[in-house]
């Protein structure tokens, strides 16, 4: 079916995606995997491209534009392209929402035309070594000092950890509060007591650079308390159903693209003297996933739209985690069809097929894993 999600503005904005990637990315894509880490250059041509701080206003040199289906073309093209390690939308769909939302003036006008040109990297600190979604077991802690709050405590699976210069991280402000005792403290690179362990060993996404933080007795202006002292934990229910929305529109591209990939490779790769494309289980593996895509697209589509409706709230948490459950597990079992089809070459870290199984693994695990989505839907149906 044809789409009808974009306009010609977004499709000439995919064009200019497309342009950035075979220029900025692509050509140095296998050094970055082999560094652990992308250039700070590939993050200020994204800045001189125009591809930060799409949603940010104009005055702190922004693009202006809230509409979230730029972001989606964004995810979809660097999805196809297999460069996650430039981790554009975590920074533009993820942390963005908490500075354009909750920054103060004199904080916007302080770190936002940094995080438009590239030359500020962010990153949101909130898994700790015995924490991931329970925000009640989070141990950072933050004691008030008059002017400035102590913060002390680790964090761990940080995406952006090396490279960030502006940390987003939520620690406890309340010993007693449980979850409506933590807040959002914003440090910053260079900040006496904040160190950062080891770039992470992952099995895919190598580019990406995701670390260890530590924080030992880092002193924090409360000038950079972002948001409501005690209010992290509905701040940050507010902004999880756009990044599960982003982490779905990534798993549908990624399962679509594979399904081209591997369709394209059964039509040549012969085997028993005819191609593979003439054996009914083959026939029958790309017919189960091109419709199952196909589904799914609809659905994804639709969240889209609805997320991106001026007139309407966004994006509710219950839809956006059918999205981000379905999409993701979804492109989990297409990229493992799809290895599979390619036999001994899907094996191999040259093909794509390869990359894409470990590089898209992750997406059920990280914006909170299958099985929290399903509490959440569950939760909302049977209370």
């Amino acid at each position: 079916m044809k789409r009808t999600l974009y306009t010609e503005d977004h499709e000439a904005f995919r064009a200019v995606v497309r342009t950035f990637l075979e220029k900025e990315v692509l050509p140095h894509y296998e050094q970055w995997e082999k560094d652990g880490i992308v250039s700070r250059e590939a993050w200020l041509a994204a800045g001189r491209q125009g591809l930060l701080g799409i949603a940010v206003e104009e005055e702190y040199g922004g693009g202006g534009n809230p509409d979230f289906r730029y972001a989606s073309v964004l995810a979809e093209e660097f999805t196809r392209a297999a460069a996650p390690g430039l981790a554009i939308g975590l920074h533009n769909d993820i942390i963005g929402p908490y500075l354009t939302k909750l920054a103060t003036d004199e904080q916007r006008r302080r770190w936002l035309p940094g995080f438009c040109s590239g030359e500020i990297v962010t990153a949101i600190a909130m898994t700790e070594p015995g924490a991931g979604s329970d925000l009640q077991g989070i141990r950072t802690t933050a004691e008030d000092h008059g002017d400035h709050w102590v913060l002390n405590g680790s964090k761990t699976f940080i995406s952006n950890g090396i490279l960030a210069d502006l940390v987003i991280v939520v620690a406890k402000t309340t010993p007693d509060g449980g979850a409506h005792g933590l807040s959002l403290l914003v440090v910053e690179r260079g900040t006496e007591g904040f160190e950062r362990g080891r770039n992470l060993d992952k099995i895919g996404q190598k580019a990406q650079d995701t670390a260890e933080l530590f924080f030992k007795d880092v002193r924090v202006p409360k000038e950079n308390l972002l948001g409501e002292l005690n209010g992290a934990f509905v701040h940050l229910m507010t902004n999880l159903a756009q990044e599960r929305l982003a982490i779905a529109v990534a798993g549908i591209a990624g399962a679509e693209h594979l399904l081209e990939l591997t369709t394209r490779y059964v039509k040549e790769r012969e085997a028993f003297g005819r191609p593979l494309a003439r054996l009914q289980h083959v026939r029958f593996e790309i017919a189960e996933m091109a419709t199952e895509c196909a589904v799914t697209r609809a659905f994804v589509d639709r969240c889209i739209a609805e997320h991106a409706d001026p007139a309407g709230l966004g994006l509710d948490p219950v839809n956006a985690s059918m999205a981000k459950w379905w999409a993701t597990e979804l492109q989990k079992r297409v990229a493992d069809r799809c290895l599979q089809l390619h036999g001994g070459y899907g094996y191999m870290s040259e093909f794509p097929v390869a990359r894409a199984f470990t590089d898209g693994r992750i997406q059920t695990i990280y914006g909170g894993t299958t099985e929290i989505m399903k509490e959440i839907i569950g939760r909302s149906l049977l209370g």
